[in-house]
């Protein structure tokens, strides 16, 4: 039976890997980027659908969520992987803090917005993370737009952080519905995601560096993984994972009240129910 997979974040990195990973003759792959050059060419050398989104404008979510929804009937797979570490902070056309909204916010909306037809597809949501959600986090729900206190590291940490919580939740209000959800931290990849943030990240990401990380392809090996695989079997559904295996996150990720907390306040936010 063909299957629709879906990719956000699939012009460039682990994306891109994973698009051409899960280009399965007889399914439909759908990529979704931000530039128009780098997701259009990656989309016609996999014989892809594609659609353009730039997270920093929910409209745009919006859009892509009611594009999607009268394109497919079905979805198998929704891959959450956009995002990315910013610099100063900034605030988006939304309102809300640059890094919350692209690597949380976005992909909260856009998968809210598909729920009705995740669910009866029994779909399997994958969401990229970053152990930086453990070593960066300086986590308030009360201040989740970093007005009182930003840094671009904390602030990239918090929004991993929120990718988890975020999984651990759907699957609480959605797993007996037919979603299984699951985050991931793809390892230290060479990749494009930094270029946007201040300059001793983008120092730690530069060509000599890159040659000491894991390529696109072994980033993306645990999604594809995720993806391919039967949840409830191979992987616990509402688990965070590194190389195949459960990981270990911070602390607040297990704390079921964050979790019902950051929902809330992430629908408010963007003004879903």
């Amino acid at each position: 039976m063909s299957r629709t997979v879906i990719v956000t974040g699939a012009s460039d990195g682990i994306g891109a890997a994973a698009a051409k990973m899960l280009a399965y003759p007889g399914d439909k792959l759908v990529v979704v980027g931000r530039s128009p050059q780098r997701t259009e060419a990656i989309a016609a050398a996999l014989d892809a659908d594609h659609y353009l989104a730039d997270f920093t404008d929910l409209a745009q979510v919006r859009s892509l969520a009611a594009s999607l929804l009268e394109n497919y009937p079905h979805i198998d797979v929704l891959a959450n992987n956009a995002g990315g570490i910013m610099g100063r902070r900034e605030v988006t056309v939304d309102g809300h803090e640059k890094t919350f909204q692209v690597n949380h916010l976005a992909p909260f909306l856009l998968t809210t917005l598909l729920m009705d037809r995740l669910t009866a597809s029994r779909s399997i949501v994958i969401n990229t993370s970053s152990a930086a959600n453990k070593h960066m986090a300086r986590f308030d729900i009360d201040d989740l737009d970093a007005e009182r206190r930003y840094s671009a590291n904390a602030a990239y940490g918090n929004a991993k952080l929120a990718n988890i919580l975020f999984t651990r939740e759907l699957q609480r209000r959605h797993g007996d519905h037919g979603v299984t959800a699951a985050a991931f931290h793809p390892g230290v990849v060479a990749s494009g995601f930094s270029a946007e943030s201040t300059w001793p990240v983008k120092l730690a990401y530069s060509a000599i560096a890159k040659r000491f990380m894991l390529s696109p392809e072994q980033g993306a090996d645990t999604l594809v993984w995720l993806a391919t695989s039967t949840p409830g079997v191979d992987w616990v559904p509402g688990e965070y994972y590194a190389k195949r295996k459960v990981a270990r996150a911070n602390p607040l990720a297990d704390d079921p009240a964050v979790a019902r907390e950051l929902w809330d306040r992430s629908a408010a936010m963007v003004a879903v129910r």
